[in-house]
């Protein structure tokens, strides 16, 4: 039996945790870019609560956009490992302050074609949850 492209075996954790790192957690553009390109398909898409964009350019402008918002200081890191079958993964994350308290916890929800990102779901928890 032979292993078609979509049937490449995935590494999940390895990718959604190099995803949490590489690219959410990185604040230069630049980096962040080189990352997307070696993590995202070329038209993968990222939805976030209120917005979604398509293609390497424009997620790594999101990202531009979401680290803006959030102070300097903060990071995000995985609550756990991610996990995932089916070519589906997810991967619990918070973020805050590196020795503060958690700010915001969520997970993201990754679809996955050719053993790269062609869809991630950011989900955020509600407060206090």
């Amino acid at each position: 039996m032979s292993i078609t492209p979509s049937q490449t075996p995935v590494d999940y954790d390895r990718l959604m945790q190099a995803n949490l790192g590489r690219v959410f957690g990185e604040r230069d553009a630049t980096r962040r870019i080189q990352a997307i390109r070696e993590l995202y398909a070329e038209d993968a898409v990222l939805n976030e609560p209120h917005a979604s964009v398509k293609g390497h350019v424009a997620i790594n402008e999101a990202v531009t956009a979401l680290l803006a918002g959030l102070p300097p200081h903060f990071v995000f890191s995985s609550a756990g490992q991610a996990v995932g079958h089916h070519r589906v993964g997810r991967l619990k994350w918070r973020s805050g302050p590196p020795d503060g308290p958690v700010a915001v916890t969520g997970m993201d929800v990754a679809h996955f074609e050719g053993g790269l990102i062609h869809s991630l779901y950011v989900f955020l928890d509600p407060a206090g949850a």
